[in-house]
C-alpha cells in the first residue's frame, strides 16, 4: 500500500515502477482507489509526473506512453500532444479506441 504522504504524482511513479505491464489510466485510478470521474486529474498528472521522473532521476527512467489506437482499423494514434483517450479515429470514425497504456522504464 501507498504512502498517504506522497502526492498523486508521486503515487503514480510508485504505481507504474512496480507493474510489470502497462496500465491505463482506469487501472491507475482502480489501484489509487480514486474516483472515475478523477480521469482527467490523472492524465495531466501523468504528464508532470514523467517530467519529475525524468529530474529526479537524473534522465535515467521515462514514463512510457504505450499510444492509444482504433480496435476497429487499427490507426495508431502516435502524434498526441498530452496523454489521452481520443474519442474516435479519424480514418475509420470508429469510436471503439483502445486507450494509451504507461510503464516507467529505463531509458536506452
Amino acid at each position: 500500500m501507498l504512502s498517504d504522504d506522497l502526492t498523486l504524482r508521486e503515487k503514480i511513479i510508485e504505481v507504474l515502477k512496480n507493474t510489470e505491464t502497462p496500465l491505463t489510466v482506469d487501472d491507475i485510478i482502480a489501484l489509487l482507489e480514486l474516483r472515475h470521474s478523477d480521469r482527467r486529474l490523472v492524465y495531466d498528472a501523468i504528464l508532470h509526473a514523467a517530467k519529475s521522473l525524468n529530474r529526479k532521476s537524473h534522465g535515467r527512467l521515462e514514463i512510457v506512453m504505450v499510444p492509444p489506437y482504433c480496435m476497429k482499423c487499427g490507426y495508431l494514434f502516435k502524434d498526441l500532444r498530452k496523454p489521452r483517450k481520443p474519442s474516435k479515429c479519424p480514418r475509420c470514425k470508429s469510436e471503439r479506441i483502445a486507450p494509451p497504456r504507461f510503464i516507467v522504464r529505463e531509458k536506452t
